[in-house]
């Protein structure tokens, strides 16, 4: 049986929300060298890259067609994604101890778990109440597809459009996953959540 949508974005929001628990306070200064926080950080920057391409290319298209609000609920969503890749990419030219990292650091976490918070309290309601199963199986089935391929860095100058994420965005992944097997940056990849 195929996950659908809102169970698959539940399972990201889960692993996502266990990083934010583990980095909120991380050490600064030379503890934060130390503690590995560089890896966490990764692990973070790609599986909210990955979430954020997904959600781009096939949940928010979903919702702007489904729901009589949803060009308004997409665009929040959206403009909260954009702001938080532009934050993800200043920790992705950054490193742990410097000041604007941790800044940055600090920033995602609140801003991530608002965008959640708002996602899985005004948004997934309504597209449970008026999106069938079945639509919201072919969803998660894409999205799960999807993941396999999707950028593990932020490119916040990509447009949020779908077009753009399957075209453009397809170009980039491309060059993501040959820089993250050239750098060794592929073995910092966060495994899938567990299925249910």
């Amino acid at each position: 049986m195929d996950v659908d949508a809102l169970t698959f974005l539940r399972r990201d929001h889960q692993s996502v929300l266990g990083m934010l628990e583990v980095l909120d306070g991380a050490p600064r200064g030379d503890g934060a060298v130390e503690s590995g926080l560089d890896t966490m950080v990764t692990n973070l920057i790609i599986a909210e890259s990955q979430h954020e391409a997904i959600e781009e290319q096939f949940f928010w298209p979903a919702v702007r067609h489904w729901l009589d609000n949803g060009n308004a609920m997409a665009d929040y969503a959206v403009a909260q994604e954009q702001a938080g890749k532009k934050l993800l990419q200043r920790l992705e030219d950054g490193k742990p101890g410097e000041p604007d990292y941790h800044d940055a650091l600090e920033e995602f976490i609140t801003a991530a778990r608002k965008h959640i918070a708002y996602e899985q309290d005004d948004v997934w309601p309504r597209m449970a109440e008026l999106v069938t199963e079945e639509e919201l199986e072919k969803i998660g089935a894409k999205m799960e597809a999807a993941k396999k391929v999707a950028p593990t860095r932020p490119h916040p100058m990509t447009p949020p459009n779908a077009v753009v994420q399957k075209t453009m965005g397809l170009g980039a992944s491309t060059v993501d996953h040959v820089r993250d097997a050239v750098t060794g940056r592929d073995e910092k990849n966060p495994p899938d959540a567990p299925k249910p």
